[in-house]
This record gives C-alpha cells, sequence and structure tokens, in this order.
C-alpha cells in the first residue's frame, strides 16, 4: 500500500486540467491513466480537425447544456470559450475561428496541444503513471491492476476523471459505475449521446453509403437543423444528425425538408414545369434540382410518389425517416448520464465520498458537438482540481 498526496484517475482532458491544478496548488500529484498513453480520446477527436470550443456569448453558449446549464454556468464562466482559446495559445498552439464560430487549433491536430501539455505537467511535478487501470476499493484504498502487479493507493485528496461509457478502446467503458453506486453514489442511466441511428435500408441504398446529404434541414419535435449528415450502411449519422440526437433518442420523429429554402408553392411550381412524360427521377434531379443521394432517399422513403406536383413538393418538403433506434452506445461520440446533480456539492466533491471529487464526463450533462463537450471537460477538470487543491 502507498500514500500518496493528491490521487487523479483518468488522463483525459478533465483528469489533464484537475492534475495541473492540483500541482499548482502545491500538491504533490499521482496520475494513474488505464491506457499506454495520455488523452487517447483527445487525440482521436483531434483526426478530424480537434474543435477546441465555440466563440459565442457565454449565456448562448451555456444555453447549450440543456439542464445542467445552472449548475456548470459558474464554471464555464470561469473557463470558457474566450479561456480555452487562452489556454490553447499558452501552450504555444495558435487557434482560429471558423465561418461556423467553432475554434480550431491552427495545426489543426491534437497531438502538439497535448505534447506540450504533458512537457507542462511533467515539469509541475505530476507523476503519471501508464497502464494503471483502477480496479475499484479495497477497503480505504484505492485498488489498481499494473503492469508491476496489483497496486494500492490511498490519497489524502482524489479527482476522478473516467469519462462516459463510449469508445470503451480509447478509455472510456462507464466500467466505474457499479463501484460507486455500491457506495452511495446516484447515478442516471448511461445512454448514447451526439451518435448516428440506424435505419432498415434497402439493398438499393447501399451504392449511397457514405454519401453526405448537404443543404437540406432536419426537424424533430420543436428543434430543427440545417447541418449535413451521411447516409451510412447502417442509418444516418453527423453533425445534423448529432443536433437533434437528444430529442430522436427520446423518441421524436425524424422528418427531412429536402430543399429549405425554397417555399412548398414554388417547388410544386418547378416540378409542375417538367414534361409530363420525364421519369420521375428526372423530375426529381431537373424540377427540384436534388443530388443522386436525395432522389435516392425520395425513392426509398416516399414510394409510391404522388403524381400531383403539390402533394409530391409536400413530400419533398417534409420526408419521413423512420428510424430503429440509436446507434451502439459505443460509438457515440459522447454519453448521457453518469453521477447525478444531488451527488456532488459546489465544488464537485462527492457526499457520500468525502475527499473524492468526479469531472467531466463522469458528471450526468450533455452538450452537441462543436466546442461544448471539450469545453466542459476542461472546465469541471479545473473546478474540481481547485477545489481538491483546497481540501480539506
Amino acid at each position: 500500500m502507498e500514500r500518496c498526496d493528491a490521487l487523479v484517475i483518468g488522463g483525459g482532458p478533465a483528469g489533464l486540467m484537475a492534475a495541473e491544478e492540483l500541482a499548482r496548488a502545491g500538491r504533490a500529484v499521482l496520475l494513474a491513466e488505464a491506457k499506454p498513453s495520455l488523452g487517447r480520446k483527445f487525440l482521436m477527436a483531434g483526426k478530424s480537425g480537434l474543435n477546441l470550443t465555440k466563440d459565442a456569448p457565454l449565456p448562448g453558449f451555456t444555453a447549450a447544456y440543456a439542464e445542467a446549464k445552472t449548475w456548470l454556468a459558474p464554471m464555464l464562466a470561469a473557463f470558457g470559450p474566450a479561456e480555452v482559446q487562452g489556454w490553447a495559445r499558452e501552450l504555444g498552439q495558435d487557434v482560429f475561428t471558423g465561418t461556423t464560430g467553432r475554434v480550431f487549433p491552427v495545426a489543426m491536430k491534437a497531438s502538439p496541444l497535448l505534447r506540450a501539455w504533458a512537457a507542462r505537467l511533467a515539469g509541475l511535478g505530476v507523476a503519471a503513471r501508464m497502464r494503471w487501470r483502477w480496479q475499484g476499493w479495497d477497503s480505504a484504498e484505492f485498488a489498481f491492476a499494473t503492469p508491476q502487479g496489483p497496486r494500492r493507493i490511498r490519497p489524502a485528496v482524489t479527482v476522478l476523471a473516467l469519462g462516459g461509457a463510449s469508445w470503451a478502446r480509447l478509455g472510456s467503458d462507464g466500467a466505474w459505475a457499479p463501484w460507486l453506486a455500491a457506495r452511495g453514489v446516484p447515478l442516471a442511466p448511461f445512454a448514447p449521446a451526439n451518435m448516428g441511428f440506424r435505419v432498415a435500408w434497402s439493398a438499393h441504398m447501399a451504392k449511397h453509403a457514405g454519401t453526405p446529404v448537404k443543404g437540406a434541414a432536419l426537424t424533430a419535435g420543436p428543434l430543427r437543423s440545417r447541418g449535413e449528415f451521411v447516409v451510412t450502411a447502417e442509418g444516418v449519422e453527423g453533425g445534423g444528425i448529432y443536433a437533434l440526437a437528444r430529442m430522436l433518442r427520446e423518441g421524436a420523429p425524424l422528418t427531412l425538408d429536402l430543399r429549405p429554402d425554397l417555399a412548398c408553392a414554388a417547388l410544386a411550381t418547378r416540378l409542375a414545369a417538367r414534361p409530363t412524360k420525364e421519369t420521375v427521377a428526372n423530375r426529381l434531379r431537373k424540377g427540384a434540382r436534388l443530388a443522386p443521394v436525395a432522389v435516392a432517399l425520395v425513392q426509398e422513403l416516399a414510394r409510391p410518389l404522388p403524381g400531383d406536383p403539390a402533394a409530391l413538393a409536400a413530400r419533398l418538403k417534409a420526408l419521413p425517416i423512420p428510424l430503429a433506434g440509436p446507434a451502439p452506445i459505443d460509438d457515440a461520440i459522447s454519453t448521457a448520464g453518469g453521477i447525478r446533480r444531488e451527488a456532488f456539492d459546489a465544488g464537485l466533491m462527492l457526499h457520500a465520498l468525502p475527499g473524492i471529487f468526479a469531472a467531466g464526463e463522469m458528471l450526468d450533462w450533455e452538450a452537441p458537438t462543436g466546442g461544448y463537450l471539450l469545453t466542459a471537460c476542461l472546465s469541471t477538470g479545473r473546478w474540481a482540481g481547485r477545489a481538491a487543491a483546497a481540501w480539506p
């Protein structure tokens, strides 16, 4: 059994931020990470361009967190979009803002930022131990499986930053949930967030798998999204879908407007102007000016197609996409559920486990993609690290 001053479990953004704050406060930090290297999910997010945050006024930014916005508000106010950008610049990574307000490193990669951050943590004295997988508690000690065999740690203070329950191969497997529940920590069940949905396509859609649908609008309940999405072999996914994911997960029907910038009457006039002997595919392609993938969606989902131009236009403006449920939780970008709000105090310390704090995706909040996820992980990690540094 080994004693330590401050233990952080989890080497993702929330854990690294907590470790930094603890070290800056003069605590001797042991950082335990189950994987062979730090920030694996962080690096995966950076493969398509690391979206750090969104350059938006704080009230609107905070509103994206739905019910969690109330308790997250002070953390985001202390470390929100502006502070995230400043943090990246301090680590030598300049940033830029795209046309949609999303903020990226100029390098468009996570690896330079992570290397600089890891070097700074090492300079602060953070002792990182790789392949240390937490196994729950052994009496009062934290038990780990390590390359050197079982180890037990008794820390003075702890920050848990173990992620949610998606992308298990990168470290977020939700294995911690039963251990916390057994110690009286109330949890909300995990659910996929920012995920694709399954559709039972016919064989005719196979050739369109991987094709993006652009310029359309998606509606679920009161929400409307203009983001593009992708037809996959299993269904649909992409930013336009992710923006509606919670409503769809809760059962709202999904409808597609293939010509959102054209009124139904104007679309009907265009369709009526086409030659009567023209094939349906040509009428959709030339009259409605639909891309091949959009034509395929209409033929897949709207048969039998009405011959009346007004009725056909109405179908194109509200094409239902029958969903067969969300993609598996492990394929989701993030998860909802986790440690409920009533489980922790204003400093993110668990009421049932004094001296143990939690941060990041372990906490029960969800938000859309677009910089919200990473910002909340950083801000809650920072908040928990500072509160832990001051405890007891």
